[in-house]
């Protein structure tokens, strides 16, 4: 009986050892995951909660210039086809300068829904106010002018072009931003964006070839010399106010949207007084539209929000790299809409031109 005793004893002291033993070695990794619990964020070392939020805010950025850039392609895509449907036998019925004022009026109106929506969440700060001063408001008369002009064109190009086309020679605008980023923001090109430049032209070329006429090129001069000029307005348009929306990164994206869009409106409005103040008069300010007319406001308005998106969260280069994505979009469409004759000129310099774009992001990337 005393030798179990003895035995028991040993036994149970050997135990004791062995499980201190274990606890001394698993504190560490128990403390801290138990450490954890019911603490709030702030008692976490900081090195910790950083990486964490930089890690999500990383992938919000992201997610965020993903989602308004692929919004931004659907859009573009379908902008030329909606524009080429309005037409009614070869013309528009409607007036182009009231379309152009809703668009105004519309892309406003969001961007006041917005504020307000934000205004209720978060109240009133100096970021989101409409209150400015004269210093920052007098810098958007001149996009605004400048887009006035180039809308109005964009409908008068299909007279000579249609909607594959318009969105080959649209690609022109990559020429005319990269050049204006280095002129105006200062911004240097690689070696690699310089010769996706010139492949650029190449592929717009090479997609307006017309083999089958005695016209080397489909499209005439005067859609040439329209397409030149629509890409340096939008060009320059798009830099400057991605330059006006960045100088002020603190700035809520809809407050400046607001006032652009305002001075856009007024623009519009002398050109409705100027071109169509009688037709507007007797005809009345909604005639000729129809439901395509309506969507391609809404697809216009829609367009312009997302490309003041991806300026402030991304740049305007990828404004330029969606309305090429898109290009590819309009043609398989416009075949199935428009009997669109998707010639091998055509399928090689889309070729071409997606090639320059690619080497045009690589080259951003690396310079």
């Amino acid at each position: 009986m005393e030798y179990r005793r003895i035995k028991d004893q040993i036994a149970s002291r050997n135990s004791l050892d062995i499980s201190n033993s274990e606890d001394k070695d698993g504190d560490t990794g128990g403390d801290d995951i138990e450490s954890l619990h019911g603490k709030s964020l702030s008692d976490v070392p900081s090195s910790n909660v950083a990486t964490f939020g930089g890690t999500f805010s990383d992938r919000s950025k992201w997610k965020r210039k993903s989602m308004v850039t692929l919004a931004l392609t659907v859009l573009t895509s379908s902008q030329a086809i909606l524009i080429v449907w309005s037409k009614r036998a070869g013309k528009y019925e409607y007036s182009v300068t009231t379309a152009n004022f809703l668009v105004e009026a519309l892309k406003c109106a969001l961007s006041l829904a917005a504020l307000a929506r934000i205004w209720r969440k978060d109240g009133v700060t100096e970021d989101n106010r409409l209150n400015t001063t004269l210093d920052e408001v007098s810098v958007y008369p001149i996009p605004a002018a400048l887009y006035l002009v180039k809308n109005l064109l964009q409908y008068y190009i299909f007279a000579y072009v249609d909607a594959p086309g318009y969105q080959i020679l649209k690609n022109l605008n990559i020429i005319s931003t990269g050049v204006l980023y280095r002129i105006i923001l200062k911004k240097k090109l690689s070696e690699i964006q310089w010769a996706a430049f010139i492949l650029l032209c190449a592929g717009c070329t090479t997609a307006q070839l017309n083999p089958s006429s005695d016209h080397v090129l489909q499209t005439p001069l005067q859609g040439w010399i329209m397409a030149i000029v629509m890409a340096l307005l939008s060009g320059f348009a798009g830099v400057y106010t991605e330059a006006i929306i960045k100088k002020r990164p603190s700035r809520n994206i809809n407050v400046q949207n607001f006032w652009l869009y305002v001075f856009g409106m007024a623009f519009n409005a002398v050109a409705i007084l100027v071109q169509d103040f009688d037709a507007v008069m007797n005809k009345g300010f909604f005639h000729g539209y129809s439901l395509i007319t309506v969507l391609m406001i809404l697809n216009h308005a829609l367009s312009g929000i997302a490309v003041s998106m991806v300026m402030k969260y991304a740049d305007n280069i990828v404004k330029v790299y969606s309305t090429s994505v898109a290009m590819l979009l309009t043609a398989v469409v416009s075949v199935f809409l428009f009997g669109f004759n998707l010639s091998l000129a055509f399928f090689l310099g889309s070729v071409v031109i997606s090639v320059s774009v690619y080497l045009h992001s690589v080259g951003k990337s690396q310079r």
